[in-house]
């Protein structure tokens, strides 16, 4: 069966190119130069192609602020909005000069004064100054980050089919979590109903591990034995958004007293971190949750952006000694992680994707149990 490549609805698309034009604005960028794929999607609309890895920085979509005109690379029309006329798409090419070509005959660049890029490498640090002879090029990421980082409506609504299907897939996984089972047939399990809701994409790779009941921090055996206590996360990468759900739950034994109560520290320490999540709190206010519920923090991030894949911020105890410190704000969505350990008996790992609202934090996801 077919499937066509379609652009992201129109309401969609439309509200965040308006944040990225006026973020352009803000900055003073009279272009901006595009090689991420995720800030290509943002203001295009048009579904980008996704590749494992990283790729180097190339001027694959352009946007000019005075018009809010929009030119993509592209070697056909499939999936790009009916306001990206064909006459702005342009193609590939080995040769980076052809690119250069390009940009010289895009409206406004002769004149642009300031154009921002989201990324650059050596050659087109060298190149993009002939196609834009009287302009600076400046760092256009941070406009593009603080478009990114509050949501609109119509995104909270998008990440609704990332958020169903990490849930099905973290299910998948419990329904086959039982002693004797390896880490890597609890992923399976996971990834395989992902690509059945139409996923096969996922955000992250790393599912199930066995927690250590030895050191804080560490895995345990591959291998699931009673009464281990499981860590099991799914990512998924649906319609270019990203979200995560992670849980933990015991193999075999019944629950315990000491693990009951366990669980009941990543519950309090949960609550308190949901609580630091309110528009205008500082980010530090997550880190000052794990004090407050007297649990050491851990040395992973224990929140990051989520949307068109990861967005600022990202909170962990090595940033926030840095001193690179933020804020809150309403319609942000963020992938919330707590974790606490016991020795004996091993860690709970629990993780959500929260939206932040005028009130305070919304749960996105639910209990897949």
């Amino acid at each position: 069966m077919a499937t066509e490549v379609s652009p992201d609805p129109p309401s969609l698309r439309t509200g965040r190119r308006e944040r990225a034009l006026a973020q352009m604005e803000a900055h003073d960028l009279d272009i901006l130069v595009l090689g991420r794929q995720a800030n290509i999607r943002y203001v295009t609309g048009a579904p980008q192609l996704w590749i494992a890895g990283t790729r180097p920085f190339g001027p694959m979509c352009v946007v000019v602020r005075a018009t809010g005109e929009i030119y993509l690379n592209s070697t056909d029309d499939e999936g790009v909005p009916d306001e990206i006329g064909r006459d702005h798409l342009y193609g590939l090419a080995w040769n980076p000069m052809t690119l250069i070509e390009v940009l010289k005959h895009i409206d406004g660049a002769a004149t642009a004064r300031r154009v921002g890029t989201d990324a650059i490498t050596p050659t087109f640090a060298a190149l993009l100054p002939e196609a834009f002879p009287n302009a600076d090029l400046v760092d256009g990421e941070p406009a593009m980050r603080t478009a990114r980082r509050v949501k609109t409506a119509e995104e909270i609504a998008a990440m609704g089919p990332a958020l169903r299907v990490a849930e099905k897939g973290l299910a998948a996984a419990v329904a086959e979590l039982r002693p004797g089972v390896s880490e890597q047939t609890l992923a399976g399990a996971a990834l395989e109903a992902m690509a059945a809701g139409g996923v096969s994409t996922p955000a992250t790779q790393d599912v199930a591990w066995v927690t250590s009941r030895e050191h804080p921090w560490q895995r345990g055996r591959g291998e699931v034995g009673p009464g281990d206590l499981v860590a099991l996360a799914a990512g998924a990468l649906a319609d270019g958004y990203v979200a995560e759900v992670g849980r933990t739950w015991q193999a075999g034994d019944s629950v315990n007293g000491s693990t009951r109560e366990l669980f009941a520290r990543s519950d309090a320490l949960f609550d308190k971190m949901l609580a630091a999540c309110r528009p205008g709190a500082s980010t530090t206010g997550l880190l000052a949750a794990y004090e407050e519920a007297g649990e050491p923090l851990p040395p992973m991030p224990v929140a990051h952006g989520l949307g068109l894949g990861f967005d600022p911020p990202v909170v962990s105890q090595t940033l926030s000694a840095a001193g690179d410190l933020d804020r809150l704000e309403a319609g942000m969505v963020l992938a919330i992680s707590g974790y606490v350990w016991q020795e004996g008996i091993g860690a709970v790992v629990r993780r959500d994707t929260v939206h932040i609202t005028d009130d305070g934090a919304e749960v996105l996801t639910s209990d897949p149990s």
